[in-house]
């Protein structure tokens, strides 16, 4: 068991490490820029109270899964900390992903919570994809599912704050099966 989550994360940072070599010179503002192209996107940055960016996020698994990313988070506009985000999950997964994340905090509160040290999402949480692919939701509130076409279409899937948090993922390569969020961990830490 030890010997497969080892490989596990092993394939996770390898994942992180391949396609870390085709970021841009400065990934965060590119990361953003990205995410500012999507027509739904666009108004969360212009009514949260902060948000976290992630450029890179590699996630692998066979039977045992593991994600790792290093981001940023900004309050109201400037940049107040690093995150760190880990998940390790158990269940039938296989593949390996890189993909960007962004987080959006709508007010001071869900901020406060983020930024608190260690904070977890739950299960019922779901990210809305902003390039073409499908997404889904299943938790204690029923399950949903939808799909979006993209940015440069217009065509996105509608998404709204839960719990004062909107997620939205920009697949950058791979292929897994398992697309949840549910249990990402974060680390912030304050500048």
């Amino acid at each position: 068991m030890k010997t497969l989550k080892s490989s596990v994360w092993m394939l996770v940072f390898l994942l992180a490490a391949g396609i870390s070599s085709q970021t841009f010179a400065d990934e965060y503002s590119h990361t953003i820029s990205v995410y500012k192209q999507s027509e739904a996107v666009l108004p969360f940055f212009k009514d949260c109270y902060g948000y976290a960016v992630f450029p890179l996020v590699g996630k692998g698994g066979i039977m045992i899964g593991g994600a790792f990313g290093k981001g940023q988070v900004y309050k109201q506009g400037k940049l107040s900390g690093t995150v760190t985000l880990t998940k390790l999950s158990v269940g039938f997964q296989l593949g390996g992903q890189a993909f960007s994340e962004i987080i959006f905090l709508q007010d001071k509160r869900s901020y406060d919570e983020f930024t608190s040290g260690n904070y977890e999402f739950d299960g019922s949480l779901s990210a809305v994809a902003v390039t073409a692919g499908a997404q889904a939701k299943a938790g204690t509130e029923g399950a949903t599912a939808g799909a979006s076409a993209g940015p440069a279409t217009g065509v996105q899937a509608q998404t709204n704050y839960n719990k004062g948090i909107a997620v939205f993922v920009h697949t950058r390569g791979g292929l897994m099966y398992e697309a949840s969020i549910g249990g990402q961990k974060f680390d912030f830490t304050p500048l």
